[in-house]
């Protein structure tokens, strides 16, 4: 077992104020795998102050971007090196696919961090303007300190949505674990400390969501930057709005993949195993509202449940399963609800269903269902599991229609043979991304939505703006 009784603050292994702990349970065994502190608000507070005083007085903020980046570098160095230890880490405390952990737990952190290492080179960090009286120098100014509050889903890459940025733009960072996935956060501290992050740059609490609401209201915090739930950032929005903070909400999702006429079958259902179901499923962009023409849709049904149905369900750590486990007991029960409201509401189960597939570990059938309409609630609400609903449309605006029809606006994609008119499509759906013929996060792309899907954008040189505040410098010709 994986056990921890120290916080990472200022730069060294700090004993927490209380005495609490957080289990961390494997969601394929049932089995306590790790435990860590239970932060507390005096533990936030020792945190806030490190990187207040990192901030304030310390190198790090001073650097210029080259050097910054240089520690960035070396970081991603670290992480290229071990990718496979965390990898492993995350599939263990939360249950996704060894296969996807590699790539989307472990292979794209890296990446991100190696993205905003490059890019400080070539950002703006300066510029003359002309004025009315004489010159004007711009610059862009670390924001200060920084809260992350990540979740458990993709822990490594939410939060390096936010970590890499923050630090290339000489931010320090107070970084909050969710409960189910915080083992992996020690692990990056290690590397941080042997890349030669300044201490109290980085500092990492693991801590339950009351602890969570006093670091976002915290006085020496100056910017909160949250991925998690749409309630939760509506929450996280209402403090910041009343303080004056800014903010960057990543929130829920509930994607649509519309198949045009001319898309092929056999390429568009395989791309469904990782649009719509990476991960388990658990995922904020995951495309769980699949859009058929009529005049296919039987095709397309067929098509989907054999694919949904075949799938491998079972151990993460195995190199052949294609969905593990969900993350908690309270997630399990969630999914099978929805699945019980789906057939409440008239809805047709074409793959899955309520019968578990494992007797031990939080396992859900993956789910197809027919016959929905985008009114039903298993269209609309976030269900966070292997679940997707299949819903038909009689023309391209119909599809579209359909598809802008919900209170999210994240992510998105077409599938066509004709790629120039799929770019066509995907610029009328109001997503923060819509693919053509696959989805992806790209880190020199900016990621985030619209309506109830949150506020601002990471990744990208917009995700890196986010954490700069611009000084005008004017002066007489």
């Amino acid at each position: 077992m994986r056990e921890h009784d120290r916080l990472f603050i200022g730069g060294g292994w700090a004993a927490p104020a209380g005495t609490g702990v957080i289990d961390v349970v494997s969601p394929h065994t049932e089995e306590v795998v790790g435990r860590v502190p239970d932060g507390t608000e005096a533990d936030m507070d020792r945190a806030v102050q490190a990187a207040r005083l990192a901030f304030d007085n310390g190198p790090w903020p001073r650097m210029t971007p080259a050097e910054r980046a240089a520690v960035l570098g070396r970081l991603s160095a670290v992480y290229a090196e071990r990718q496979q230890e965390m990898a492993d880490l995350i599939t263990e405390e939360m249950g996704s696919p060894i296969l996807f952990s590699i790539f989307g737990q472990a292979a794209l952190p890296q990446m991100v961090l190696q993205y905003y290492a490059d890019l400080a080179a070539d950002f703006t960090w300066e510029d003359e303007r002309p004025g009315m009286l004489g010159p004007v120098t711009v610059t862009r100014e670390p924001v200060g300190v920084v809260a992350a509050i990540y979740p458990w889903n993709v822990p490594q890459f939410t939060l390096m949505l936010k970590l890499a940025p923050a630090l290339v733009a000489g931010c320090t960072v107070v970084a909050k674990p969710s409960p189910e996935a915080p083992l992996d956060a020690y692990l990056l501290a290690e590397w941080a400390r042997e890349a030669g992050v300044p201490d109290g740059v980085l500092n990492f609490v693991p801590a339950g969501r009351e602890v969570g609401a006093y670091l976002v209201s915290h006085p020496g915090v100056d910017k909160v930057a949250f991925t998690g739930s749409t309630a939760a950032g509506r929450s996280i929005g209402e403090a910041c709005g009343r303080l004056l903070r800014p903010a960057t909400l990543e929130l829920g999702g509930k994607s649509a993949a519309i198949v045009l006429e001319d898309a092929d079958l056999g390429t568009t259902i395989e791309g469904f195993k990782m649009a719509s179901l990476m991960n388990n499923g658990e995922a904020c962009a995951a495309q769980t509202r699949i859009l058929a023409p009529r005049s296919r849709y039987d095709e397309i049904a067929d098509a989907l449940g054999e694919m949904v149905s075949a799938l491998t369900v079972g151990d993460p750590a195995d190199y052949a399963t294609e969905i593990g486990p969900l993350v908690a007991r309270r997630q399990q029960d969630r999914v099978e609800n929805y699945i019980r409201i789906g057939q409440d509401e008239g809805a047709k189960i074409i793959a899955g269903g309520l019968d578990r597939p494992h007797d031990r570990g939080w396992y859900v059938a993956p789910t197809v269902f027919a016959d929905v309409s985008n009114d039903m609630r298993i269209a609309r609400e976030e269900i966070f599991g292997p679940v997707l609903t299949l819903i038909p449309y009689e023309t391209e605006d119909d599809a579209v229609r359909i598809a802008n029809d919900s209170d999210y606006g994240l992510g998105g994609s077409v599938w066509t043979a004709d790629v120039a008119h799929g770019v066509e499509v995907a610029r009328r759906i109001r997503t923060g991304s819509c693919g053509v013929n696959l989805y992806v996060l790209d880190p020199n792309t900016p990621f985030g939505g619209y309506k109830d899907s949150g506020l601002g954008r990471e990744l990208g040189p917009e995700g890196l703006t986010a954490y700069l505040e611009h000084k005008a410098i004017p002066r007489p010709h």
